[in-house]
């Protein structure tokens, strides 16, 4: 296209934009008006892509961090023929592929969910990152976000992480169009303090008119060529530019224009042009891996072994067997256990640093890219990244988080330390798998198996060394538990999980010297539950007592208790949990004071028992 079309095109765009939001009746025109021409020139002279295959490996590929602007990206789908004008006025209909933020569930041209803002580029990042380590493609990854969102914390933690990366394909498109949702931005119009912080980090910026086509041109172009530093294009652009009633004016953020026709007209009416789009190399694909079965470590029955360590090193048997898996540090990994596999597959581990949003997010880019991550840190600090993984679940990610460190049983370190809610925060996100081994066979089995679940997976591992009860052959299931004692005489059922299963059978053990017979189960799957074991053992024993490293709320209680919640008899229920806010004390000392050990659970047992005799 020469300058001209490119001017009719960037017009183009704000109009179909103007009409999806009217269509709608809601939506965000203005914030799509304001980067209209950015978009033109992008996908029209820069952007390499193949709609036909959207998984090309050697497809640029693009995200919209201000997925607001969905009206613009969709304007831009039918420039492309990707949608007609049929399906563009569909836009935030009930049913439509075109929702209010776009996301990969419903459009394979999108790579990952946006709207939750200041989440685009720390997954560009991830994407980048993924065509650049360990075997280097050629396609590049663009991403358009807007001025208010580099606010967000999430931005710079990216920032860094792609300049000490020198993630030259990666770059970064800055619509500085001034408002944000209620006002002015903290920085306004001004692209020198925007170039300033962006060079603080280490990128090339491009300070540019963005409603100058050919200098706007000029600046990708220079991304293009700049060898060593992400780019980033500062482009200095008004809000509802085109349109004299909306253009650089507050209070319109979010709105349909008032005059949706009058400002059609305005914009010079409807047109149908159309992007030819440049598709990428035949040849674009990195050579194949190879993906076979991992030859996991084994351990012996009664050794002491941490399930953190047992990570570590079926981690790395995992990575031995498969090509696509990675692993990303949030500078723990000497902790986790993780450090094992960079040790053995250097190329393949990524060290975030102390920058938990941001590796959940390289986590995600990674996975749109065909990679298998998994992604540790301390089972607390996954906290700082709920949003991230909130948001990934939306974009249908596949990923592996590891939380070590988990509940009190951690010691002297303290509740900061803690992770007293992770398990509550994965149970509650849309699709998860949560699974909390016990035992060093049990964890690396379960690791191996996270390869392929799909959605978010969490694994929860544990600090002190436990014993090793189960043997290297034994099966565990996802969806599934154990039944570690039983007998027809059972009057309790223990159910545990992680570092409360060695404790349960001490309690068990105890009891039963005391002729109290009790069951005991392993529930290592979390999410989902094993319904029918929970069913089977509360008809059998009458009175489930869960016991968990973790606060009460959201839990393994939780857990337990919706096995029943579609109507099934509801058995009594005990919760033993860690209800105080613990301090600095030895492990053995924080489990007796949770009420959570074995002679804590044996003394809730006997009283249960009693009860249930005098009832």
């Amino acid at each position: 296209m020469n300058t001209g079309e490119l001017v009719e095109l960037g017009q183009q765009l704000r109009v179909d934009s103007v009409r999806a939001a009217a269509a709608a009746g809601s939506g965000h025109p203005t914030s799509s008006m304001s980067a209209a021409d950015l978009m033109a020139v992008l996908f029209a002279r820069h952007f390499r892509y193949d709609f036909e295959h959207p998984d090309h490996p050697g497809n640029d590929r693009f995200v919209l961090s201000k997925g607001h602007a969905s009206p613009l990206m969709y304007a831009t789908y039918k420039a492309t023929g990707a949608i007609d004008d049929e399906e563009l006025l569909t836009f935030r209909k009930n049913g439509s592929r075109l929702e209010g933020h776009p996301t990969p569930r419903r459009l394979p041209w999108v790579e990952t969910a946006t709207g939750s803002l200041g989440q685009g580029l720390p997954i560009g990042v991830g994407i980048a990152l993924a065509g650049k380590r360990p075997a280097p493609t050629d396609h590049r990854v663009w991403v358009l976000c807007g001025d208010s969102e580099l606010a967000e914390g999430s931005i710079w933690e990216a920032a860094e992480h792609a300049a000490y990366e020198n993630l030259d394909n990666l770059t970064l498109i800055v619509d500085v169009n001034r408002l944000g949702q209620r006002g002015p931005t903290r920085h306004g119009h001004d692209l020198d303090a925007y170039a300033r912080r962006f060079q603080a980090f280490g990128w090339h910026t491009v300070e540019v008119d963005g409603h100058d086509v050919d200098a706007v041109d000029r600046a990708y172009g220079e991304a293009l060529s700049t060898r060593g530093q992400p780019t980033a294009v500062l482009a200095r652009t008004l809000k509802g530019k085109g349109v004299e009633a909306v253009q650089d004016r507050e209070g319109l953020h979010g709105k349909p224009l008032p005059e949706a026709e009058e400002a059609i007209a305005e914009l010079g009416g409807p047109r149908d042009l159309r992007i030819r789009v440049e598709r990428p190399p035949a040849d674009g694909a990195p050579p194949a891996g190879h993906t076979g079965r991992p030859e996991l470590p084994r351990w012996d029955k009664g050794e002491e072994v941490a399930t953190r360590n047992a990570f570590g090193e079926a981690l790395t048997a995992l990575g031995t067997a498969r090509d696509d898996v990675v692993v990303l540090d949030g500078e723990v990994g000497d902790s986790t256990r993780a450090e094992a596999f960079a040790k053995e597959h250097p190329e393949r581990y990524f060290e975030c640093y102390i920058a938990e949003q941001q590796m959940v997010a390289a986590a995600v880019g990674m996975a749109t890219r065909g990679r298998v991550p998994y992604a540790a840190t301390f089972a607390a600090f996954l906290t700082r990244a709920h949003d991230f993984i909130r948001m990934a679940s939306i974009s249908g990610s596949g990923i592996n988080l590891v939380g070590s460190h988990a509940g009190v049983a951690i010691g002297q370190d303290g509740p900061s330390q803690m992770g007293l809610e992770d398990l509550a925060m994965m149970r509650a996100v849309h699709g998860s798998t949560v699974l909390y081994p016990c035992d060093a066979n049990q964890t690396a089995r379960l690791v191996a198996a996270m390869a392929g679940l799909d959605g978010i997976r969490y694994l929860r591992t544990s600090r002190g060394a436990s014993p090793v009860i189960y043997g290297p052959d034994e099966e565990f299931p996802v969806g599934g538990s154990k039944v570690l004692r039983s007998s027809d005489r059972d009057r309790l059922t223990l159910v545990a999980a992680g570092v409360t299963v060695p404790e349960a059978l001490a309690a068990a053990q105890a009891l039963e010297g005391e002729g109290i017979a009790v069951r005991v189960i392993d529930l290592y799957s979390v999410k989902p539950v094993d319904r029918e074991t929970l069913r089977t053992a509360a008809e059998e024993t009458g009175c489930l007592m869960t016991v968990e490293d973790h606060h009460p709320e959201g839990g393994l209680g939780d857990a337990v208790a919706e096995a029943f919640a579609d109507g099934s008899p509801v058995p009594r229920l005990v919760r033993l949990a860690v209800r105080d806010m613990p301090g600095s004390a030895s492990p053995e000392e924080q489990l007796h004071a949770a009420g959570i050990d074995a002679e804590s659970i044996a003394a809730a047992g006997r009283l249960l028992v009693g009860e249930a005799i005098v009832s």
